[in-house]
C-alpha cells in the first residue's frame, strides 16, 4: 500500500512548512490535487493520512483530497480527451496512440490551514510518487 507511504510524506513536508512559519500549535487541514492516473485509492490515503498524523501537530487534521480527471491531447491531430478510468490513451478523433498526458497525475499538497485561520498556500510542491 503506497498510500502510507504518500501520507508520511505529505505530513513530513507539512510538518517542515509549520516549523519554518514558527508559532504552529495546530494544523486544520490539507488540501491534496489527486489525479485520477496517479493510482491513489482516496479512502486507503485518509485512512492513512490519520494513523500518519498521530503524534504529530497535525494530530485530528482533515485530508481534503480533490480528484483531477485525467486528460489528454493526441500529437498527431491536436484532439483533447477525458482519458476516464481505465484510461483511453488512443485519439477518440484519429485513432492514433500519440497521446500527451495533459493532467491526471498530480499527487500535490495545494494548501494548508493552520489554528490561527489563515490558510497557507503550499502551490506546485510536487510530492514524489512511489511506484
Amino acid at each position: 500500500m503506497h498510500e502510507m507511504s504518500i501520507a508520511v510524506a505529505v505530513v513530513g513536508q507539512v510538518e517542515q512548512a509549520a516549523a519554518e512559519a514558527g508559532g504552529v500549535l495546530a494544523v486544520r487541514s490539507v488540501r491534496l490535487q489527486v489525479g485520477e492516473l496517479a493510482g491513489v485509492v482516496p479512502d486507503a490515503l485518509s485512512f492513512c493520512f490519520e494513523l500518519a498524523c498521530s503524534g504529530t501537530v497535525l494530530e485530528g487534521a482533515e485530508l481534503v483530497a480533490e480528484s483531477v480527471p485525467g486528460r489528454a491531447r493526441c500529437k498527431q491531430c491536436a484532439e483533447e480527451w477525458a482519458v476516464g478510468m481505465p484510461p483511453q490513451l488512443c485519439c477518440p478523433a484519429c485513432g492514433e496512440a500519440s497521446a500527451e498526458l495533459l493532467s491526471g497525475r498530480e499527487l500535490q499538497i495545494v494548501s494548508v490551514h493552520w489554528d490561527d485561520g489563515q490558510a497557507h498556500e503550499r502551490t506546485r510542491e510536487h510530492i514524489s510518487e512511489e511506484r
